[in-house]
């Protein structure tokens, strides 16, 4: 029963770029397979070339490089109905530049084979549809936003979007990790929250 919900919410999330024919959904259907990772397991790891594409069904991923210093920066954050995975190493079939982590326990996935998920777009028109106006919306529209976001918005400002967005995320994903999603540090934010609930 929750399998064929989180079937049911990733047909959404496609349905909400693009009408999806039954026969186009039957297909991406057949390529379906679940993941469930513990907190703190790897996914993908820096180095490695990604081979699916996933959905978040349930949980919480970040994605975070890390420097030759050893110091850790998180790159995104992913949350329920969000896809995740190293879209730049799919396309050029390189090793990522990241790793992916599970942050929650009994992070619930769904894994489409990137090979078999791209035979598929190439060959039905409604599936290029929505994998193009999701390109457009990720890779284009959110990304000038989010780079136009960094420049003109302080700190405080990009936490209130992040709640915003994500109002419970403060109370699931560990404060380090929030702070390197907004580009400050732990104390940086600690004080943004404290000037914040002072003014409600």
């Amino acid at each position: 029963m929750e399998k064929e919900q989180h079937i049911a919410a990733l047909k959404l999330k496609f349905e909400s770029y693009a009408p999806i024919s039954d026969a186009s959904w039957s297909l991406i259907e057949s390529i379906i397979d679940f993941k469930s990772l513990e907190k703190n397991e790897i996914l993908l790891k820096n180095g490695q070339v990604a081979k699916n594409v996933y959905f978040v069904c349930k949980g919480a991923l970040r994605a975070y490089v890390t420097d030759y210093n050893g110091n850790i920066y998180n790159k995104n954050i992913f949350l329920e109905t969000d896809f995740a995975g190293s879209t730049v190493s799919y396309l050029l079939s390189k090793p990522s530049n990241f790793t992916l982590e599970a942050l929650e326990d009994n992070t619930i996935l769904i894994s489409l084979n990137y090979q078999k998920y791209r035979r598929l777009i190439e060959e039905n028109i409604d599936l290029k549809n929505f994998y193009i106006a999701y390109l457009e919306n990720n890779w284009v529209i959110e990304k000038e936003q989010r780079e136009i976001s960094i420049v003109m918005q302080n700190a405080t400002e990009r936490y209130l979007d992040l709640l915003s967005k994500h109002p419970n995320i403060d109370q699931r994903i560990q404060q380090l990790h929030i702070a390197s999603h907004l580009g400050i540090t732990p104390t940086q934010l600690s004080r943004i929250r404290k000037d914040l609930k002072k003014s409600h």
